[in-house]
């Protein structure tokens, strides 16, 4: 099985560039940590439910250019991808507009065989998921994914988890998502959240508030992203603030999280500390921003 498993939906993305034209791209929050960790060299599959339409089948074609492995990418028959379209204004910060609520994705773990992609879970080195992640699932599905990372972390597979609270994916419920999380932290090996959402969900007044609540469920390595103010590294009982290497004036900030997570656990992976991972995790971001769309062109990746 691959060293990473990634767990999530991804979808047809359409972007508007300067000139107000739509370009079509693919992309997710998982996703795209997926496709940075595969061009960083990390052995690295994606987890998903696709349909059979064309659309799902240009999905399957991209990931496996970026060198993904997509056995664990299910087809359900006659269903289709889900869909995202990126606004971005005159500051580079994006707004995003869904069509994915019949997407197979959320079906994940109640469809046929469902029981084999939860044996590839078990059988990971590492297995990344997110706060939406955990917003597309039943409570059926989220129990038995809770269940698979509870039992790969107690035979040795590290759990990442990104919180990446978005309040419409919870249609407005703060407590279901505030249990769901709390589950998924217990069994969390390192959390990469963003500062921003944290405050949104449960109201932490700093930095240090997220990663002090973080450690009461147990979990071991934390990294407190925070925009332009650097990322909170906690690891071993320390604390230390990492800042970005220089400003930089955001074109798209679209994957922004995502990309500093890949090249944090590409670093992790290969035996980096946890400070100089966080480094690592500035400079990709900083250059994602720099682009339109989830995904730098591969040219620019080199």
């Amino acid at each position: 099985m691959a060293q990473v498993i990634s767990i999530g939906e991804v979808m047809v993305e359409l972007a508007r560039g300067a000139d107000g034209r739509f370009s079509q791209g693919v992309g997710g929050d998982t996703f795209n940590t997926a496709v940075y960790l595969a061009r960083a060299g990390v052995d690295t599959a994606y987890a998903t439910a696709l349909g059979d339409d064309p659309y799902s089948d240009a999905i399957r074609a991209s990931a496996q250019a970026e060198g993904l492995d997509i056995s664990l990418m299910a087809r359900v028959p006659g269903r289709t991808a889900g869909l995202y379209l990126i606004d971005i204004d005159a500051a580079g910060e994006r707004s995003f507009t869904y069509w994915r609520d019949s997407a197979p994705a959320r079906e994940l773990f109640e469809l046929p065989g469902w029981e084999g992609m939860c044996e590839a879970l078990i059988e990971a080195k590492l297995i990344y998921l997110s706060g939406i992640t955990l917003s597309l699932y039943s409570n059926a599905g989220l129990g038995r994914l809770l269940a698979t990372i509870e039992f790969a972390r107690e035979r040795g597979t590290r759990v990442v988890f990104d919180g990446n609270f978005r309040p419409r994916n919870w249609r407005g419920d703060v407590a279901r998502a505030r249990a769901v999380y709390a589950e998924a932290l217990k069994r969390t090996s390192i959390a990469l959240p963003t500062f921003e959402d944290e405050a949104t969900l449960w109201g932490d007044g700093s930095p240090t508030a997220t990663a002090e609540r973080l450690a009461t469920f147990g979990v071991q390595e934390i990294v407190v992203k925070n925009g332009a103010e650097g990322a909170l590294v906690v690891s071993g009982g320390q604390a230390q603030l990492v800042a970005i290497p220089q400003p930089v004036v955001p074109v798209d900030t679209t994957a922004a999280g995502d990309s500093f997570n890949a090249a944090y656990l590409a670093a992790r992976l290969a035996g980096e500390a946890p400070a100089a991972a966080a480094e690592a995790g500035h400079q990709l971001a900083g250059r994602v921003i720099r682009h339109r769309g989830a995904l730098l062109p591969r040219h620019a990746n080199a």
